[in-house]
């Protein structure tokens, strides 16, 4: 094979595998879930079942992260008034991370009747992760504080998680070890299928794509062209 046509041959295979490193990268996976809330009120027990939504936008070194109800839950027996009723929950997390992180929200914004489903604002709250790799965030318990009492409503379906997502803790705290110890120098090593100069080729070639998209890859065969056509 002509030297033109091997660098041809190597930008492809490079393109290719710079293709598969996109597609690979992480991505969130969101599901709405219903969830069976018992509630402990002032005046008695209490249920509803709301769907929930989780969604997470990255935002520096961690993510934002937003709750949202479907459907009201719990009441008041009497009407509360703009502003009297304050929200807030927790979120499980499992998978790489674990323990819990708190969502919270304005108090109401109109007046909610008296014995009608309490529709609960959208909770946000802030998630830095601490493990590397694949995180669950499921809908925990509900408080809602309002004129002066408190109603706790708790999941009792053992509901599913309403968000998976792919994290990297700040260092790659947690990342799990494959082959060699934590600390070797060793490194992915890329494959030889061919002959030596052919794997470090690729290796270089596969980095200016990955970096400099086809541009670079273009450059780099027309500059392999002309030092053939030199050689000649």
């Amino acid at each position: 094979m002509s030297y033109p046509k091997r660098t041809a041959v190597l930008a492809s295979a490079a393109a290719l595998a710079g293709s598969a490193v996109l597609m690979a990268a992480p991505a969130a996976h969101a599901e709405v879930v219903d969830v069976n809330y018992q509630c402990k009120t002032p005046i008695g027990d209490k249920s509803a079942v709301s769907p929930i939504d989780i969604k997470a936008v990255k935002s520096g070194g961690g993510y934002k992260v937003t709750m949202s109800w479907q459907k009201g839950v719990s009441s008041s027996p009497v009407e509360l008034g703009k502003g009297s009723m304050n929200p807030s929950a927790t979120i499980k997390l499992g998978g790489a991370d674990s323990g819990t992180m708190t969502v919270t929200g304005p108090a109401n914004q109109e007046a909610i009747p008296a014995d009608t489903p309490i529709k609960i604002s959208d909770l946000t709250g802030t998630y830095t992760p601490k493990k590397t790799g694949e995180v669950t965030f499921t809908a925990g318990v509900l408080t809602i504080k309002a004129l002066g009492t408190t109603t706790t409503c708790t999941p009792t379906n053992d509901p599913g998680p309403s968000l998976t997502l792919d994290v990297t803790a700040a260092g790659g705290g947690g990342a799990p070890q494959s082959g060699s110890e934590s600390g070797s120098d060793s490194g992915a090593e890329l494959p030889q299928t061919g002959p030596e100069d052919s794997a470090i080729a690729l290796g270089t070639l596969g980095g200016t794509v990955l970096l400099a998209g086809a541009a670079g890859a273009l450059w780099l065969t027309r500059r392999n062209q002309a030092a053939a056509r030199v050689r000649r």
